[in-house]
């Protein structure tokens, strides 16, 4: 499968470029899009097109919209797309929310983020006006450090597990793995932040006990990006942009089917259900082995993300993710997140 199609677009300095045209954005695994830059988000969407500058060679190019079927948003305060979500309705555009709601602030590991009772009353509002099951709750990552065990772990997850109940299907969750992020482990060790890695052991006993402690939820559980197989414990490995949640949520939207390889047959007064045949593998070869996310376009730039969280894997530094963030606001609509 080609993974978009090309067209041309007309910049805001009215000089035609080329851009790639994805049909399902990430929004964003590299910054917090919904709480930081929902504005210049929808006002680019409007536009038609933006620009994002490659981590890794640092050449820009640029995102058309035009064939955008699906967002999936990732955020760990998505308040502001309360007052965008219809906007995504008139254009036929579908989503859900990867909502990151953790309770580190007692700690100081997520000094940027409101207090927790804020972030459950927007995941409620959220789920009110998207419906049931397109804001997902993720408890990401669980790291123990020298204050938080996993006793505080569990009871963490199980105060705000209680609170959500009849707003969420599934938790997803993940071990925080300081060793495989070098600027995690050089920005913990800068803040004096006494962390520890997961034993095996430990993430089994959490296992364990996550799902006994689910017995009152029935949420499905899963895993995001995991090697460990805890499958023994009802725990899967998760999909955050996921097919089947598209299927569910778009399965009207035949440009999207068509695209995911999807085919939906009605059915008939002997078998009413319609019958759904997934043609291919939408898995996203280009992410991390345990990854199973599928094909999209992530949008979001590294280095731009002032919630400022420890344990943030996006920022290589407080003062760089500041520095980037103070550019956007000197340009709030521009092209790329920061402005340039």
């Amino acid at each position: 499968m080609a993974q978009w199609q090309k067209t041309q677009i007309q910049r805001d300095n009215s000089m035609m470029a080329e851009a790639q045209a994805p049909v399902i954005i990430s929004a964003s695994r590299s910054t917090d899009i919904p709480a930081f830059y929902a504005e210049w988000f929808f006002h680019r969407l409007k536009v038609g097109y933006s620009a994002w500058t490659n981590p890794f060679n640092g050449v820009k190019s640029f995102v058309s919209y035009e064939k955008c079927r699906f967002i999936v948003f990732w955020s760990k305060n998505p308040k502001p797309l309360l007052g965008h979500l219809d906007e995504l309705k008139e254009r036929n555009i579908g989503c859900y929310i990867q909502y990151t709601l953790n309770d580190y602030k007692k700690e100081g590991l997520e000094k940027g983020v409101p207090p927790l009772e804020q972030r459950i009353d927007t995941f409620k509002r959220l789920v009110d006006q998207l419906g049931q099951g397109r804001v997902i709750w993720r408890f990401d990552p669980l790291i123990l450090t020298g204050q938080i065990n996993m006793d505080d772990l569990l009871e963490k997850v199980e105060n705000i597990g209680d609170q959500l109940k009849g707003y969420t299907e599934k938790l997803v969750f993940s071990y925080a793995d300081i060793a495989l992020y070098k600027k995690v482990k050089a920005n913990l060790e800068k803040s004096h932040v006494n962390y520890a890695e997961w034993t095996t052991a430990q993430m089994e006993e959490f296992a364990q006990r996550l799902s006994d402690l689910n017995q009152k939820w029935h949420y499905q559980l899963a895993t995001c990006g995991e090697k460990i197989d805890l499958t023994p414990y009802g725990i899967q490995h998760n999909r955050c942009i996921d097919d089947d949640l598209m299927i569910r949520f778009a399965h009207h939207d035949k440009a999207l089917m068509d695209f995911l390889g999807v085919e939906i047959t009605e059915g008939d007064l002997f078998n009413p259900k319609p019958t759904i045949i997934k043609h291919r593998d939408n898995r996203d070869k280009g992410q991390r082995e345990f990854c199973g996310c599928m094909v999209s376009k992530d949008i979001g730039e590294y280095n731009t993300c002032p919630h400022l969280c420890e344990y943030c894997y996006a920022n290589a530094s407080k003062e760089k993710a500041q520095e980037n963030y103070n550019k956007h606001e000197m340009n709030l609509l521009g092209e790329t997140i920061t402005g340039k």
